[in-house]
């Protein structure tokens, strides 16, 4: 009952509690795009209804970062122009036909994928057959132009101006919440190595260490989302300065998931190479005692490296409990290494796994490491400002060094 209690704990707690977020701020956002576009549109009479080009723009330009928003706002924009297009020409030789519906259709698609408007790509047919349903006017299709151009500047504004995220803090606490996800996993896998073994429970944690796949890939997005709210953004510098520390150690942390399944790939293999009747005596006791505590003790790795990621303590301090647990990680390998000595000429095939599980080790060992070492910043470019005081000291230097010559 537990082994399914704890993976649907686990994914509820993913999914309801996520650390570092500003409740309501999209939402914010979005209304507040939306009304200001609805009033400048009308502020500036461009259209002779009420105007809702404008604000449904602004409405989906608005992203999740500044990024997105100018990507999305030029895309919208682009796909309006060429809808639009399409529309006043059509409109301009024939009114509304099946087949002149079908040429505006086709003939936008073409132009969208000429522009290379990818994503928006449908935003240009449906423009222009909402234009030429109205009777496609060249004024009208202007206004509508105009509206577009006018939500997406709005819509980019206000991204730019109210409080541009850089989700470093939930980059972070995903990558801390991943390295908790792994380490309760290995925790469990080395208890459950402890107890009775067969061929059903090698693959039970053979699944397990799959599903902890799911958080590594959201992991991954979270970071990749917090690399690109940095670009545009006037505060990304701060963000930019710590990218490299949390794609290095989510990295390092990605490894260690591989070395996990390695791992339990290598103990499932030995489950299967052994007769029915003796699954459970694959491992001996000792073996998966010895085997259980090593795991145990990667787990408490593995578990100290997310403060580092997450900013819940000192960063030294997360670094020095790393190695503490890796200190002992290596002598609960020695003993373990001890107890899988095997002659290759009596079991050639337990020989084969036992090397393949203690690599697996090793290399777990590596990564976690790996996960806790601290990045060196790139060194910035030198500015012209800096490149000509540089260059001023060092005639300075030089003049002084003649004079005492």
């Amino acid at each position: 009952m537990s082994r399914l209690v704890r993976p649907l704990a686990d994914r509820l707690r993913c999914t309801l509690i996520r650390r570092g977020r500003t409740p309501g701020l999209r939402t914010a956002k979005v209304t507040l795009a939306v009304i200001a576009s609805y009033l400048l549109a009308e502020a500036l009479h461009l259209s002779e209804h009420h105007p809702i080009v404008a604000p449904l723009v602004a409405l989906l330009v608005v992203q999740l970062t500044l990024y997105q928003s100018v990507a999305h706002g030029l895309g919208r924009v682009g796909g309006v122009l060429a809808g639009v297009a399409v529309a006043v020409l059509v409109a301009h030789f024939v009114g509304v036909t099946w087949w002149s519906l079908g040429a505006v259709v086709a003939g936008s698609i073409v132009v969208g994928k000429v522009l290379r408007l990818g994503p928006h790509l449908f935003e240009a047919p449906i423009s222009a057959m909402l234009l030429l349903e109205v009777g496609g006017g060249e004024a009208m299709g202007l206004a509508r132009v105009e509206e577009a151009i006018l939500g997406a500047a709005v819509g980019v504004a206000v991204s730019m101006l109210v409080a541009p995220p850089l989700y470093l803090q939930p980059a972070g606490a995903a990558i801390g919440e991943l390295a908790e996800r792994m380490a309760r996993f290995a925790r469990a896998f080395g208890e459950g190595v402890e107890g009775p073994w067969s061929r059903q429970a090698a693959d039970h944690w053979m699944g397990e260490a799959r599903a902890v796949g799911d958080e590594v890939a959201r992991a991954d997005r979270t970071v990749a989302r917090a690399e690109e709210a940095a670009r545009l953004n006037p505060r990304g510098r701060r963000g930019r300065d710590a990218h490299p520390h949390f794609r290095s150690t989510l990295t390092g942390l990605e490894r260690c998931h591989l070395a996990l399944r390695t791992l339990t790939r290598a103990v499932l293999d030995r489950t299967y190479f052994v007769p029915s009747p003796e699954q459970g005596s694959a491992y001996t006791r000792a073996q998966r005692q010895a085997l259980g505590e090593l795991l145990a003790t990667a787990a408490g790795a593995i578990e100290a490296v997310a403060p580092i990621a997450s900013g819940g303590e000192p960063a030294t301090a997360a670094r020095l409990r790393v190695e503490e647990h890796l200190a002992a990680l290596d002598e609960r390998r020695t003993r373990l290494a001890g107890l899988l000595t095997v002659d290759p000429a009596v079991d050639e095939a337990a020989w084969s796994q036992h090397g393949s599980l203690l690599a697996a080790v090793d290399n777990l060992r590596v990564e976690i490491a790996a996960a806790a070492r601290e990045v060196d910043q790139p060194e910035r470019p030198e500015t012209a400002v800096a490149r000509q005081m540089r260059r001023f000291a060092d005639s300075v230097e030089a003049a002084t060094a003649r004079r005492a010559d």
